[in-house]
């Protein structure tokens, strides 16, 4: 698996996946919120599924 996700991506997608998973423990949004779970592991990993099958690439080249 190469790296396809970049920085800012990364802190999007982890701020997006903790908030989801917050809301969804705190009742706000019901359990769907723990989809949550899927933005905040891409984002951890630097890979996303997603980006490779379109050919999408937000990090930068080495």
């Amino acid at each position: 698996m190469k790296a396809n996700v970049g920085g800012i991506d990364k802190v999007a997608r982890i701020g997006a996946g903790v908030v989801l998973i917050g809301l969804s423990l705190a009742g706000m949004i019901g359990p769907w919120g723990y989809i949550g779970v899927v933005p905040l592991a891409t984002g951890l990993m630097g890979w996303c599924p997603a980006y490779s099958l379109f050919g999408i690439k937000t990090c930068s080249t080495k």
